[in-house]
């Protein structure tokens, strides 16, 4: 099979942004292309929505988002080949400011570009993660469904062939600082060298045992300074590689040329390794296994009631890209606790969408339609919603509504049951994330996902197909999105 030339839709897409003057920086995530550009205004938004191989155009996070869907990563090298590294080297240096000045310098506009700011370095710092991280989580729910008893057992937890695929499936999760600073340094435009060795300091095994015994460094009038256990964590790491590419660029412009090649990194690894360790590690961690744990207790505290709100107007979130805030809290409850009672609600809102435009997909009698809705349905089995919604579901609003409707349901369901998920993988393909690792016998969350599945796929499918969608409905334009607070009005 031939391969897919993106060269014609990467050509279109630097042309419709405003062409390389215009593009400060550019990252992708699981299925958009996330442009920092000079002068938003200047991008053509119509042209863009109307090219093939394009599904939206969104202004959120402060970035200017191109989804592309599951093609994104060819799409994304194929822009990156255009611009040239020549692109990349002058947006660095380019300080000029993009067009907001007619808000003037406002409270409400810095926090809003502070608060794009820093999704967008999450964003950054977890997607080249995310596909690791699901890929291990598939792995162990199937490890914990061949070691359950009511299948005899069929490999035991205690054999070398259980142990060895154990290790390929938790060494993502194990070395997760590691694979986290050196995403979050390329993000920063940094050393991802440097911040991965910063990273291997917190997964250094002697570091580790020292962690799990709480072992004290040392006493300062009567405090003590504990090791903990960072494997598994990604805050304290994030926060990390921000100080290492602050203590680098600080030691390059500082010392002589020919001291910089071996003292920079000699300097950053030290400083920042004893301050992550100190200082920042302990509060971050501190505080976002609080968070985790607490976000965990009040999920499943609420039940049908948490259930019911998560599901019904998750999928929103995912229309402007914030639901990028959450994937890192999800990562730190499956840390620190085990387990995600929201990552279990939230699978039920994919499954959802995917229902809703299958539905449009079977019900159509126009082949463009059938084709686009049975990709997207896939997708979003898979745990990608973005085609779903921005090919389809939201182009007929009902569409959309329908989905939210099963997700509530779904949602509520698990809430009631108080399904868990013990892997990040959500919607049909991470059935096994639903296994109990540490307690293979125990089903009740895989009883959940298979309830509340079932539900939203029944409630959404038959929603669409008798309210939400009919062949004479025109296709609407791709919905707009609220421009970013503080950008000048057209």
């Amino acid at each position: 099979m031939a391969k897919k030339d993106y060269t014609q839709l990467a050509d279109t897409i630097i042309k419709d942004v405003g062409g390389p003057s215009n593009i400060k920086s550019l990252i992708h995530c699981i299925s958009r292309l996330r442009f920092y550009l000079k002068d938003e205004q200047a991008a053509d938004d119509d042209g863009l929505k109307n090219t093939a191989g394009v599904i939206d155009v969104i202004h959120a996070s402060g970035q200017y988002q191109v989804v592309i869907g599951t093609e994104v990563s060819h799409v994304y090298d194929a822009v990156v080949e255009k611009l040239g590294p020549e692109f990349v080297e002058e947006s660095d240096s380019d300080q000029s400011e993009t067009q907001d000045t007619a808000a003037g310098p406002q409270k409400g506009n810095l926090v809003t570009r502070g608060f794009g700011n820093l999704i967008g370095f999450i964003t950054g710092s977890m997607s080249p993660v995310i596909g690791v991280i699901a890929a291990s989580g598939i792995i162990k729910g199937l490890l914990a469904l061949l070691s359950m008893p009511q299948l005899g057992t069929l490999l035991k937890p205690t054999s070398a062939v259980y142990l060895s695929i154990n290790a390929m499936a938790d060494s993502a999760f194990y070395f997760l600082p590691i694979l986290v600073g050196f995403a979050a340094a390329k993000k920063l435009k940094s050393d991802p060298i440097v911040a991965a060795v910063i990273g291997g300091v917190l997964a250094y095994p002697q570091i580790v045992d020292w962690g799990q015994k709480f072992k004290t460094m040392f006493e300062i009038g009567g405090f003590h300074f504990q090791f903990l256990n960072y494997t598994y964590s990604i805050f304290p790491m994030i926060l990390a590689a921000w100080l290492a590419k602050l203590l680098g660029d600080w030691l390059n412009d500082h010392l002589p040329s020919y001291l910089q090649m071996i003292f920079t990194p000699l300097i950053t690894v030290l400083v920042v390794s004893a301050i992550t360790l100190v200082i920042t590690g302990p509060i971050i961690q501190g505080f976002a296994n609080g968070l985790a744990d607490l976000i965990n207790w009040l999920v499943k505290a609420s039940g049908w009631i948490g259930g019911l709100v998560i599901g019904g107007f998750y999928q929103i979130l995912v229309i402007f890209g914030l639901h990028w805030g959450v994937v890192p809290l999800v990562a730190q409850q499956i840390s620190a606790s085990g387990e995600s009672a929201l990552n279990a609600i939230i699978s039920t809102t994919m499954v959802s969408q995917g229902a809703a435009v299958l539905a449009v997909a079977l019900k159509t009698k126009k082949e463009d339609r059938k084709t686009l809705g049975i990709a997207a349905a896939i997708s979003a089995f898979c745990g990608v919603t973005e085609p779903a919604i921005y090919g389809v579901n939201l182009r007929y609003r009902r569409v959309f509504i329908s989905g939210l409707m099963g997700s509530a349901v779904g949602g509520l369901i698990t809430g009631l049951m108080h399904g868990s998920m013990f892997g990040f993988t959500g919607s049909l393909i991470g059935f096994s994330s639903f296994f109990d690792t540490k307690n293979s016998g125990d089903l009740t969350s895989f009883y959940a996902f298979l309830i509340s599945s079932a539900a939203a796929l029944i409630v959404s499918f038959a929603v669409t197909w008798f309210w939400g969608y009919n062949d004479q409905m025109e296709m609407g334009k791709k919905v707009e999105k609220k421009k970013r607070p503080g950008t000048a009005n057209a």
